[in-house]
């Protein structure tokens, strides 16, 4: 039975690893490599985006939820939509204004240099220490497979991951996303039903014991302005506001994300695919809840005791109860999803590097691409080793992903939207607003019992409201030169100048 299982993944890993190798004839350029050279339609970056929000963590870590709580989760997943029209309104607008590679080139334009390399810098190391905790996420599903949390297990998924975006670029990562997607989707779908085709007296029984047990309890509204109500992660107040916020940071100023919105074919089809994204999450993280509750169903029935570490319970049960080769398909499946993410992560790092900290000048495209192949490579290396150092996490791996992620998002959102919706503030406003940002974070993680999702509102308010402040202490400098800075109306972001944007950069321009 367990050999029918692995050559099942082994098939997969291997099949995967060729299919986005494919694309490596298409990467000429830098455009090519980093956007996909544009051409992907909306509904394949659609899949990507939500691809690229999944994780291991999601699928191993969901269900955890439920089976210790209730659906409570999906109060985040309201905030998310709210997210999306928002970032389509302030945010996209601008991406589409000349031709950006990265999100943080919109911060250079708007500021200048500096601001620019902070922000991508801040990207960087905390984009590493997330995708780390989330690469580490794939020893609980190996563990379980082979029986055993060997490094060398999860160096296998790394190098396979890394061999393909190496090859194949954007295009790649986009592709196999679609394909990983539909695939752990199909594999939830699947198991769900075997799940509750092992509960006796099916669907009527869940809801019946689960109902009782308050397991089917969605929407907390319960408000009361003290500390104590600021501590709870899922209330309806904090899921909206920490969802909202948290997906506009994520979505709108992270380049993980932001690299697939600049890759649609333009504007019209970048807000279709963000959009459409949020009803496959909202589709996904309801499944994945309603997993949660039927183990927990399971357990009841059979008086079992719940694993140590509740983020193994759903690996755990397909690998033990389903049929040959179903199984091998699922944890296949939930590898594909580890594989998504490791690959969105290793090519968005390596196009901040490149365009927002090296800015070569070096005129040779091939070159270029050189530079931007090794750069990833750089962080696969970067990646394995964090993921190496992330197994004493104690706590759910799905909120030590999000709370890690929260950090720098408040300081991040806040400095994008000084930069979208104020004038007067210049890089010196900026650069302090950011500080105090993070400043305020590091105080109520460490001093302050508040929960992850009120962080990145208070880091947006507090960077945001900073940063125009020290603007009426600014003293003014001279403007910024012509290619980063050209006066609009108020409220409208500068941009490049027309002549500049309809002139298609054919790689990195020269600083300077």
């Amino acid at each position: 039975m367990r050999a029918v299982d692995l050559a099942v993944i082994a098939v997969y890993l291997v099949a995967i690893t060729w299919f986005g190798a494919r694309f490596r004839t298409g990467q000429k350029t830098l455009r090519d490599y980093f956007l996909g050279g544009r051409t992907a339609p909306w509904w394949a970056i659609a899949l990507s985006i939500v691809s690229a929000e999944t994780s291991t963590l999601t699928i191993v870590g969901t269900p955890a939820l439920a089976f210790t709580g209730n659906l409570g989760f999906l109060q985040v997943v309201l905030g998310y939509l709210v997210a999306r029209i928002a970032i389509s309104i302030l945010f996209l607008p601008q991406y589409f204004r000349g031709e950006m590679y990265t999100a943080y080139e919109l911060m250079r334009r708007r500021f200048g240099p500096r601001i620019g390399k902070l922000t991508a810098s801040i990207f960087l190391v905390t984009r590493a220490l997330a995708e780390g905790v989330r690469v580490f996420a794939i020893s609980l599903v190996i563990s379980i497979i082979l029986g055993t949390g060997e490094v060398a297990s999860i160096v296998v998924i790394v190098v396979l991951t890394l061999f393909y975006t190496f090859e194949g670029g954007m295009t790649a990562v986009i592709w196999t996303d679609v394909v990983q997607m539909t695939l752990y989707i199909l594999g939830a779908v699947l198991s769900f039903f075997v799940i509750l085709g092992q509960i006796g007296g099916g669907w009527p029984h869940v809801a019946s014991l689960a109902g009782a047990a308050g397991k089917f309890h969605l929407f907390d509204f319960h408000f009361a302005f003290n500390m104590d109500f600021f501590s709870h992660a899922y209330t309806f107040w904090a899921g909206l506001a920490g969802g909202c916020f948290l997906t506009m940071a994520s979505h709108g100023t992270d380049q993980l994300m932001v690299q697939r919105l600049l890759s649609a074919r333009g504007e019209r089809q970048s807000r279709a695919a963000l959009l459409g994204s949020w009803f496959v999450i909202a589709t996904q993280f309801t499944l994945f809840l309603l997993i949660g509750v039927l183990l927990w169903v399971y357990y009841q029935d059979r008086h079992l005791p719940a694993p140590a570490k509740t983020d193994r319970i759903y690996p755990e049960f397909i690998w033990s109860n389903l049929p040959a080769g179903l199984a091998g398909l699922i944890m296949a499946a939930i590898l594909a999803a580890a594989m998504a993410n490791l690959s969105a992560a290793l090519n968005s790092l390596a196009s901040t590097t490149v365009v927002d900290i090296w800015r070569g000048s070096a005129r040779d495209e091939a070159k270029r691409l050189g530079i931007a192949r090794w750069a990833t490579v750089g962080w696969g290396v970067v990646l394995l080793g964090i993921a190496i150092g992330a197994g004493r996490i104690s706590r759910s791996v799905l909120e030590a992903g999000l709370t890690i992620g929260s950090i720098p998002a408040g300081a991040l959102l806040g400095v994008f939207l000084l930069g979208v919706l104020t004038r007067r503030p210049r890089e010196g406003a900026a650069m302090a607003g950011v500080a105090a940002g993070l400043a305020t974070i590091a105080y109520v993680i460490w001093w302050t019992r508040i929960a992850f999702t009120w962080y990145v509102l208070i880091g947006t308010v507090v960077t945001f409201t900073v940063g125009v402040a020290f603007s009426w202490f600014e003293r003014p400098g001279p403007e910024p030169p012509e290619e980063v800075l050209v006066r609009e109306p108020v409220g409208s972001l500068p941009h490049l100048p027309p002549e500049s944007a309809r002139r298609p950069r054919p790689g990195i321009e020269e600083q300077g």
